[in-house]
């Protein structure tokens, strides 16, 4: 006899229901940086774009970041606790491998029953959460899903590192995903580039460093690869992402690319062919780059600030270490 199984039913979407932020306590001008690395203001803001960046006191934690950002969320969102079924985190910076910063949460947010679980996939990492939230929320395995990026990049900076020390912040952006009687998240395009592993890295590993064969590690990254493929691959794949969707760049509002670097996001603009109406994110500028939560910390901005709006067309994509990327067209809450 042919067994068969019994399978949750499907939902026919989902959407973002509402976004959280928390940036760290301190703003930091380049002129603070600019003495190790034999730098200057001018410099620093023609190579990045970047003025200042949040970065948190030494008694901040990603906990504390990812914590506030996501009570906000959740509170904006409306939905009875009881129904947030799912967390998901990107983040390569809590300190503890694990247990995960996602279950962490999950207790302290008084729902410690739920999945949970962190994700490594560094400035990618927040679209991968949607993606996966989607996933999660379309299959009817979650009703609600809280996906966060949170960052204390500050942790794993060396000051003297001319390639990305005077690039990044410590932030977290959270946002509640859930079911839609139509999709408002559209087909995630996501993947990554294997054979360019080491373009953005730690300087090593944490066993050389527990062995004495190496200092604490930090991140550095060779720029002129990550340019090059962040301008000319990104392109490519959010055209993808479009036809996917059914859309064209013409039905785009508002476009918020990982917080990179303000000329990648120049740069990719241009070869989109955006017109001049479509809202861009540019949290860079006051922010850093704060990897995994540069994404939902430049959405929370536009829409603060009134120049996203409800029903507004928004492209996200993001693309970091180990050259992962992934993106989404959303419908704006």
């Amino acid at each position: 006899m042919a067994i068969s199984l019994t399978v949750q039913p499907t939902v026919p979407g989902s959407r973002v229901l509402a976004y959280g932020a928390s940036r760290g306590d301190l703003v930091v001008p380049n002129d603070d940086l600019v003495g190790p690395i034999d730098s200057s203001d001018e410099w620093i803001r023609q190579r990045t774009g970047i003025i200042t960046r949040m970065r948190a006191s030494e008694e901040v934690g990603v906990k504390d970041l990812a914590l506030t950002a996501a009570k906000e969320a959740i509170e904006r969102s409306g939905i009875d606790l009881e129904t947030l079924d799912a967390i998901i985190v990107s983040t390569i910076t809590f300190p503890y491998q694990t247990p995960s910063l996602a279950t962490l949460l999950a207790g302290e947010l008084g729902r410690p029953d739920v999945i949970a679980y962190d994700i490594s996939a560094a400035c990618a990492g927040f679209a991968y959460g949607i993606g996966q939230a989607d996933a999660l929320i379309r299959s009817g395995s979650a009703r609600n899903v809280l996906v966060l990026g949170a960052e204390k990049l500050s942790d794993v900076v060396s000051p003297t590192d001319r390639s990305i020390s005077f690039l990044l912040g410590d932030g977290a952006g959270a946002a509640v995903v859930g079911p839609s009687d139509t999709p408002k998240i559209g087909p995630t395009v996501w993947g990554s580039d294997g054979d360019n592993w080491n373009t953005i890295r730690m300087t090593n590993s944490l066993t050389d460093f527990r062995d004495g064969k190496a200092g604490w590690p930090t991140l550095e990254q060779d720029g002129r690869t990550v340019f090059r493929w962040a301008v000319w691959h990104t392109a490519e794949k959010i055209r993808e992402m479009l036809e996917k969707s059914g859309l064209t760049i013409e039905d785009v509002d508002v476009f918020v690319p990982h917080q990179a670097n303000m000329r990648i996001i120049d740069e990719l603009a241009k070869q989109l062919k955006l017109s001049e109406d479509v809202v861009i994110g540019r949290d860079i500028a006051e922010t850093g780059n704060t990897s995994a939560a540069s994404i939902p910390l430049a959405t929370h901005r536009l829409i603060e600030e009134g120049a996203a709006k409800s029903g507004d067309v928004l492209v996200q994509f993001g693309f970091g270490a180990g050259l992962a990327y992934a993106g989404q067209v959303l419908i704006l809450p």
